[in-house]
């Protein structure tokens, strides 16, 4: 397949999202790129139903790597990844908020998403544009599931809100919002701060709206263009 390349503005800041053989085999694959922070984002889903369960078999497994910071763990002989980090566990069941509603719960087909960070810039929190990515995946794949979302973070600095905020913008910030939604609504919301005034997290919450369907938007361009038909899976 040819390398196709988006291109969609956030706060003035561009977020790209190539499509090419990458991780071929996947039903879904897509890199996202913010900065200098990449993430490869695949979806997978088995061709027949597991059998003798009474729920969705989803999975999501967000993967920091050291290389991604130009770090090699370990001692002097043993260089190894060791096992995930508390704040990848957190990130990747964030993810799983969003995405796991958007499915029909009727489904006993396995999907895997996994979501790989390549590169993070030290600035830019690769947990958005993993969940952005993730989604796309799953757009563009044959994997049926009621997307896109889009999903934003939402800072205040001074009295201007920002999109998107850098670490050092996150850590002068009263407010660290993180909302993902689909089409008209919010479907998942994650906060950390100091006390503030309600008015003010119903500001965070309205100034993530936008940005939001945006997102929505630049990722059903996506699907037009690369997309594959859905797959019938028995219910």
């Amino acid at each position: 397949m040819e390398k196709r390349t988006f291109t969609h503005e956030i706060d003035g800041r561009p977020l790209t999202i190539e499509v090419s053989d990458l991780a071929g085999q996947a039903n879904g694959s897509v890199l996202a790129r913010f900065g200098e922070t990449v993430v490869l984002a695949t979806a997978v889903m088995a061709k027949t139903a597991r059998e003798g369960i009474a729920y969705f078999p989803l999975l999501v497994d967000y993967e920091e790597r050291f290389y991604a910071a130009g770090k090699i763990s370990g001692s002097r002989f043993i260089k190894r990844e060791g096992r995930p980090s508390e704040e990848a566990i957190l990130t990747g069941r964030l993810i799983d908020r969003a995405l796991r509603p958007r499915f029909n719960q009727r489904m006993r087909n396995d999907v895997q998403v996994v979501l790989t960070v390549l590169s993070f810039d030290g600035a830019n929190d690769p947990d958005i544009p993993a969940l952005v990515a993730a989604s796309t995946a799953l757009t563009i794949s044959d994997i049926p599931w009621a997307g896109p979302l889009g999903a934003v973070r939402v800072s205040k600095n001074g009295s201007s809100w920002r999109i998107n905020p850098t670490y050092p913008e996150r850590t002068e910030s009263p407010v660290d919002l993180v909302a993902a939604g689909v089409k008209d609504r919010i479907n998942m919301l994650e906060a950390r701060g100091k006390e503030v005034p309600e008015g003010e997290v119903l500001e965070a919450i309205t100034k993530s709206e936008e940005p939001i369907q945006a997102l929505i938007r630049f990722q059903e361009e996506i699907q037009k263009d690369v997309g594959r038909a859905k797959a019938a899976v028995p219910l």
